[in-house]
C-alpha cells in the first residue's frame, strides 16, 4: 500500500517553499512535468524539467487558459494502476504515470479583495487547477496530491525519511485536505457571484481545540482566525465562553464613538458608560452594577491608562478587550498570570452575516444593524437634547440584552435593566430592582424597550418610578395606549420603526 514516486507534476501559482521539494525530487531520479511559469523556475534551478506540451502535443493556447486540459495529463492522473483495462489504454496512448501532483489554485479571493475590476477576477477562476486537483485526490490508491504550499513541508519531511514512498493513509489524507480546499475555493466563488446570499464554510483553518465546551463534559473547537480581529497580549487559553462574551463585547462596543466602557455577563451588558475619560467610563459602568461585575468581561473603545488599569485591578475579571494599553498599564494588568488582555485590531471587519446550529440544518440572516429607522416623537411633549441622547444609548445597549429587554439610562450610564424575561413587565420590574438595589434614582431616566409595548402598562410603572421619556420600535395594534399616556402625563416618547429583539 506505500507507493514510491516516480513521476511528479507540478504548476503552482506560489513558488516559496518549493525549491527543497524540488531538490529532493531530482536527487531521488523522479522525472518531474511542469508548465509555464514553473517550468521556468523549475529550469532556473537547473533541475531537469519535461513541459507538459511534450504529453499533449499541444501548445498553451488562449492566453494560458487551455494548458493542462487534455486526456494525456488528466489520463496519467487518473489512470488506476490496479485496472489491466486502464494500463493497456494507457500505454496504446502513449499516456505515462503521474504519481505526485503538486497544484495550487489562482488567488481568486485575494483578487477579489483588492480590485473591483471584473475582468482581472474573472481571470484568477482557475479551471484546470482544481480539476487536477480532484482527479488527484478522487485516486488516492495511486496519487499523493499537494494542494496548498502550507504542505510543502510535510511533503518535503516524507521525501526525506521515506524516501519518496508515500503511505496510503498518507496520500487519503493529502486528498482529504485537498479536497476540502477546491470546495473552499469554489465556495469563494459562488459568493462573488450572488453576494445577497453568501455562504460561510465553517472549517476554516486553523481550528483551535478548546479545553471543553459550555460546560466540562463538552468538547468544542473553534473554527476561524481570531488573530484577525484581536491580539492577546497576556493570559490563560481562551475558553468557549470566554469567546462567547468576547463576541457580545466587540459588537456592542463597536456601536459607540464616544469613549465607552461596558462590562459583559452572559453575553448581556450589566454595566456600560460613555464619558469623556476613560477612567470616568469605567468607574460609571462598575457603578451600574458592581455585583454582577465579578468575572465579567470588560472592554473599551479607548486606550487603557495607568489610572484605568489600577481601578479596574480592584476586581476579579475574566477578559479585558481595548484598541491598546499604555506600557504602564500592561505592567499594571499582568500581575496576575489569567488575565486575559486582547488588544482590538484596527482593521477588522465587521460580519454582515450571522449563523446558528438549529435542528438539523443551520440558520443565517443578516446582522441587526443600526439604531433606528425613523425618529417619530409621539409623546405629550418632544425630547430635551439630553433626553436625546440618552434614549440613543439607551435603545444601543438594549439591542444588545436578550428578550424581553428594557434598559434604564440617565447620563449616558446604565442604571438598571431587565433581559430574558417571558414578559416585558417583568423585564422592567427587574431593571428597576436593579437601579434600586444599588441606590438610583430614576427620576428624569429615560426607558428603551426592544420590542413595542402591547399595553401601557410598562409606561405606567415606569412614569411611576420617575422615567420620563422612552424609545420603542411602535408596531402594537395598541401603540395609542402607549402613546395617550404619555400624552397625558407630559412624557415624551420616540418610535423608532425598527425591532431588536434577541434570543
Amino acid at each position: 500500500m506505500t507507493k514510491k514516486i516516480q513521476s511528479a507534476l507540478i504548476s503552482v501559482f506560489y513558488k516559496e517553499g518549493l525549491e527543497p521539494i524540488l531538490q529532493l525530487l531530482h536527487a531521488s531520479g523522479i522525472k518531474i512535468y511542469s508548465t509555464g511559469g514553473t517550468e521556468q523556475f523549475i529550469k532556473k534551478l537547473n533541475i531537469p524539467c519535461i513541459p507538459v506540451e511534450e504529453i499533449t502535443n499541444y501548445p498553451s493556447i488562449l492566453g494560458g487558459r487551455v494548458k493542462t486540459l487534455h486526456p494525456s495529463v488528466f489520463g496519467g492522473i487518473l489512470g488506476r494502476r490496479d485496472n489491466e483495462t486502464d494500463v493497456k489504454e494507457m500505454k496504446e496512448y502513449k499516456i505515462p504515470e503521474i504519481d505526485l501532483v503538486i497544484v495550487d489554485l489562482y488567488p481568486f479571493e485575494e483578487t477579489v479583495a483588492n480590485t473591483s475590476d471584473e475582468k482581472l477576477i474573472i481571470e484568477k477562476i482557475d479551471i484546470g487547477g482544481p480539476s487536477m486537483i480532484r482527479a488527484a485526490a478522487k485516486n488516492f490508491k495511486d496519487i499523493t496530491v499537494v494542494a496548498a504550499k502550507n504542505d510543502y513541508a510535510l511533503l518535503e519531511q516524507l521525501l526525506k525519511d521515506q524516501k519518496a514512498a508515500i503511505t496510503l493513509e498518507q496520500r487519503r489524507s493529502f486528498a482529504a485536505k485537498a479536497f476540502e480546499i477546491v470546495a473552499k475555493y469554489d465556495l469563494a466563488i459562488y459568493n462573488y457571484f450572488h453576494p445577497e446570499n453568501e455562504w460561510k464554510v465553517i472549517q476554516n483553518d486553523p481550528p483551535h481545540n478548546l479545553r471543553y465546551g459550555e460546560n466540562p463534559h463538552q468538547q468544542a473547537i473553534f473554527f476561524g482566525d481570531w488573530n484577525k480581529i484581536f491580539t492577546q497580549l497576556h493570559g490563560k487559553e481562551i475558553s468557549y465562553n470566554n469567546l462567547v462574551d468576547i463576541d457580545a463585547a466587540i459588537q456592542l462596543i463597536a456601536e459607540f464613538d464616544e469613549t465607552t466602557f461596558a462590562i459583559i455577563k452572559h453575553t448581556n451588558v450589566c454595566g456600560i458608560s460613555s464619558r469623556p475619560v476613560v477612567a470616568d467610563a469605567w468607574e460609571f459602568a462598575l457603578a451600574g452594577d458592581p455585583e454582577s461585575a465579578f468575572g465579567g468581561v470588560l472592554v473599551s473603545n479607548a486606550e487603557i491608562d495607568k489610572k484605568t488599569a489600577e481601578a479596574i485591578s480592584e476586581i476579579f475579571f475574566e477578559v479585558l478587550i481595548a484598541p491598546s494599553f499604555s506600557e504602564e498599564a500592561l505592567a499594571i494588568l499582568r500581575a496576575k498570570k489569567n488575565r486575559i488582555l486582547l488588544q482590538l485590531s484596527k482593521t477588522r471587519a465587521a460580519e454582515k452575516k450571522m449563523y446558528k446550529s438549529v435542528l438539523n440544518g443551520t440558520l443565517t440572516q443578516e446582522t441587526d444593524e443600526g439604531n433606528y429607522s425613523k425618529w417619530e416623537e409621539t409623546g405629550g411633549r418632544e425630547t430635551s437634547a439630553d433626553e436625546k441622547s440618552d434614549l440613543k444609548f439607551a435603545n444601543l445597549v438594549c439591542k444588545h440584552l436578550k428578550s424581553n429587554a428594557i434598559t434604564l439610562v440617565k447620563n449616558k450610564q446604565l442604571i438598571g435593566k431587565g433581559c430574558g424575561q417571558t414578559s416585558r413587565v417583568d423585564a422592567l420590574r427587574q431593571a428597576i430592582e436593579k437601579a434600586k438595589q444599588f441606590n438610583f434614582s430614576l427620576k428624569d431616566a429615560v426607558l428603551a424597550s426592544d420590542a413595542f409595548f402591547p399595553f401601557n402598562d410598562c409606561v405606567s410603572m415606569a412614569h411611576g418610578e420617575g422615567v420620563v421619556a422612552f424609545i420603542q420600535p411602535g408596531g402594537s395594534i395598541r401603540d395609542k395606549d402607549s402613546i395617550d399616556y404619555c400624552k397625558q402625563h407630559n412624557l415624551a416618547m420616540v418610535i423608532t420603526g425598527v425591532r431588536h429583539f434577541k434570543h
